[in-house]
């Protein structure tokens, strides 16, 4: 149950597993419904070990007869149970209406939703299942409402917490903010992207003992990313290593007053191995900007043509950190695109990219809601209302990998499945974190992986560095420069 699979599916995905369960292999929708119940159950022990009063809220759909199964369930396991119906019965399935009837036969305990909900040691929402794709009006909403009024009780959400968008993550007008969400057959690639990180809690899953042929059937949508994945990227170096095996990365950034994200982005590619890191920025501050790390080779640019030296000793390019838009900063941006070498695309390269668009396969794209927004010429608030559809558009447009950022970070290569890091925190909402994650992405790169696995493997160990980092300090105050021990910790593991 606490184990997640990586496959992420959009809810006709998860319609045809549960039609390939039912036609292919004769488990009956009833049997799910019963096996959903047991699963729910075992989740309130696990999570509510000492709860004792119940309160479940029912639709008249599938997701509801979880809950009338649930409920049964619980009232024989000696739990006191108190069950809510929103729906309507006429409109129930014949296995929704059947667990419905099963209930009743326990015991007299379905009571219409009249507004309210009494008090409970845990609140069960079984109101929606994956199917919604509209607004919550009415008495809906009033019921989600409701659920979410019910705290301190806990909430525990079936298949996902009604009113979320299970494609989008969206909210859909108004949904339950659940303490844990229960999935069942197939993981939803809605629940870890969009709104739903601040409404799922912690989510879990139950196969319902599907056999495992029926996910062969289906291609995810989505892939959920994790470090065991990506472990052969960080084997150990020979013995006879040196740094020119590693790369050479140049971060080309800092104008006058910035120098600041050029550095973070060009410390954080060194502590991920790249065998040398140089600056290539303003004149104003070059001298000083590596005496905290000397390690750091540092260039002062006067005219973009000061650049080609340094270009041509590069094997990546990260541009964008403190770039700025100034006359300054648009030619060492247009020379470094003459350079046609793979690079890292960030910060004001993108919103200059956006203002002259192209498309290239040897680059990494890492906007943010504000700058994907920008360089797809809509709102951000667009962006985030599907967030899977946007990165598909950007790849589309400009090529290359694209690493769409922010909660449930997203990643495309032009084909499918598109890969969602779940790892990372609120703390990372800082200045810097954006450059440390262009300076990682491009050190990964200039040892020599792939577009995609560079991008892949760096979010990964970016988000999990600040979660290192937030483990004894906390989110809030966290820095970018906090996650470089992390890193370099992170990227040494197979010892």
């Amino acid at each position: 149950m606490l184990t997640l699979p990586h496959e992420l599916y959009s809810a006709e995905q998860t319609r045809e597993l549960d039609r390939l369960v039912i036609e292919q292999h004769r488990i009956a929708a009833g049997q799910l419904m019963a096996r959903a119940g047991a699963g729910a159950l075992q989740a309130l022990k696990h999570f509510w070990s000492e709860a004792k009063q119940i309160v479940v809220v029912s639709g008249s759909g599938n997701n509801g007869g979880d809950g009338y199964e649930l409920a049964r369930q619980a009232l024989l396991d000696g739990y006191r149970v108190k069950l809510f119906e929103v729906g309507h019965i006429d409109k129930m399935s014949d296995e929704t209406r059947a667990a419905r009837e099963a209930l009743q036969a326990v015991a007299d305990v379905i009571h219409p939703f009249e507004g309210s909900l009494p008090a409970a040691d845990v609140v069960v929402d079984a109101l929606f299942g994956t199917g919604l794709d509209r607004a919550v009006e009415g008495r809906y909403a009033s019921a989600i409402e409701a659920i979410n009024n019910a705290y301190p009780a806990p909430i525990l959400s079936l298949d996902i917490p009604s009113g979320i968008h299970a494609d989008t993550g969206k909210a859909l007008g108004v949904a339950v903010r659940a303490s844990v969400t229960l999935s069942f057959i197939g993981l939803n690639k809605g629940l870890f992207t969009g709104d739903a990180p601040d409404y799922c809690g912690q989510i879990c899953f139950d196969s319902l003992q599907v056999p495992s042929v029926v996910y062969q059937a289906v291609m995810a949508d989505a892939l959920r990313i994790e470090l065991p994945q990506y472990r052969e990227l960080l084997s150990p170096r020979p013995r006879t290593a040196h740094k020119g095996l590693y790369g050479h990365l140049v971060v080309i950034g800092g104008d006058n007053g910035m120098p600041g994200a050029a550095r973070v982005a060009a410390e954080a590619g060194a502590r991920v191995g790249s065998g040398l890191v140089s600056i290539a920025t303003h004149s104003a501050h070059s001298a000083i900007l590596n005496q905290a790390r000397p390690e750091l080779m540092c260039h002062g640019i006067e005219h973009a043509e000061a650049l080609a030296p340094l270009l041509d000793k590069a094997s990546i390019l990260a541009i964008g950190p403190g770039l700025g838009q100034s006359h300054w900063s648009q030619t060492l941006f247009a020379r470094a695109l003459d350079a046609e070498k793979p690079m890292v695309v960030d910060a004001d390269a993108l919103n200059m990219l956006s203002q002259a668009p192209q498309q290239r396969d040897n680059w990494i794209l890492t906007p943010h809601p504000g700058e994907a927004a920008r360089l797809l010429s809509c709102s951000s608030r667009e962006i985030q209302a599907n967030r899977f559809e946007a990165v598909q558009q950007l790849q589309q447009r400009y090529g290359g990998v694209i690493v769409l950022k922010g909660a449930g970070t997203l990643l495309y290569d032009g084909k499918l499945p598109i890969r969602l890091c779940t790892a990372g925190n609120p703390g990372m909402a800082s200045g810097g974190m954006g450059d440390a994650l262009t300076g990682v992405i491009g050190g990964l790169l200039a040892q020599r992986l792939s577009l995609i696995d560079a991008a892949s493997l760096g979010v990964l160990l970016h988000a999990m560095a600040a979660d290192k980092a937030a483990e004894k300090e906390g989110e809030r105050g966290m820095l970018a420069m906090d996650l470089m021990p992390h890193l370099r910790h992170l990227v040494n593991l197979h010892y």
